[in-house]
């Protein structure tokens, strides 16, 4: 059984504006360039790594405007429920990978150094400016489009074997019975057009303050001028 393709916009890409989006940008291309020299074509690899990285920004986003609702006392928005459903998703998509490319005891430790220096760069990058933070997840989630399209790409060239999807995806995307590894390439690329779109929003309504924390007067007051 072939899988309905979610309707994407697979080439989508944010053009850089400003500093922040260039400071972005590089920092994102650089991540992708690693990726690129030690992975190569070894796409259920790559997704492990990515996944566990890609995991990071929701939970610090989540955790940080959590701090900031309570701290402010004001309205989070709804960016941490979202914040938060993103870092849960990129996670099922780790346990998802890992039960694919079944990773050698080397691949885990680089997971977990690549995840301690990630965390820590992100966390104070979100903390000092959340719109650059944001806008880096929605240029990694640009690049994270692309290598599940070439991914795809590799399984319907029979380069790589087009085996059956593990159970734990198809329970959470809800995939039929006889659910192949393609399927779940094609879910997962549609959650990651998602996450790319919701960040590259996030910082957009942080551009024109509509962030959590900053007050309608005080968005007023501030067009007023």
């Amino acid at each position: 059984m072939t899988i309905h393709q979610p309707d994407i916009d697979i080439d989508y890409h944010r053009a850089a504006k400003g500093p922040s989006d260039r400071i972005a940008l590089g920092f994102v291309k650089a991540l992708r360039f690693i990726a690129d020299r030690f992975f190569r074509k070894r796409y259920g690899h790559r997704a492990v790594v990515l996944e566990t990285v890609a995991a990071v920004p929701g939970m610090v986003g989540g955790l940080l405007q959590h701090l900031s609702s309570l701290r402010r006392m004001c309205d989070d928005k709804g960016w941490i429920r979202d914040l938060l459903d993103e870092a849960e998703n990129e996670r099922m998509h780790l346990m998802t990978f890992v039960e694919i490319a079944r990773p050698s005891l080397f691949e885990r430790i680089l997971i977990m150094i690549v995840q301690a220096i990630f965390y820590n760069v992100y966390f104070f990058i979100y903390l000092f400016a959340p719109r650059t933070a944001h806008r880096i997840v929605g240029y990694f989630e640009e690049e994270a489009v692309t290598s599940y399209t070439r991914y795809l790409e590799e399984i319907d060239a029979g380069t790589l074997e087009n085996v059956p999807a593990p159970q734990i995806a198809i329970d959470y995307w809800k995939l039929p019975k006889g659910a192949r590894l393609r399927d779940v390439v094609i879910a997962v690329r549609a959650d990651e057009a998602g996450h790319r779109d919701k960040n590259h929003e996030f910082a957009d309504d942080i551009d024109a303050g509509r962030n959590p924390g900053r007050r309608s007067d005080d968005h007023t007051r501030a067009d007023d001028r």
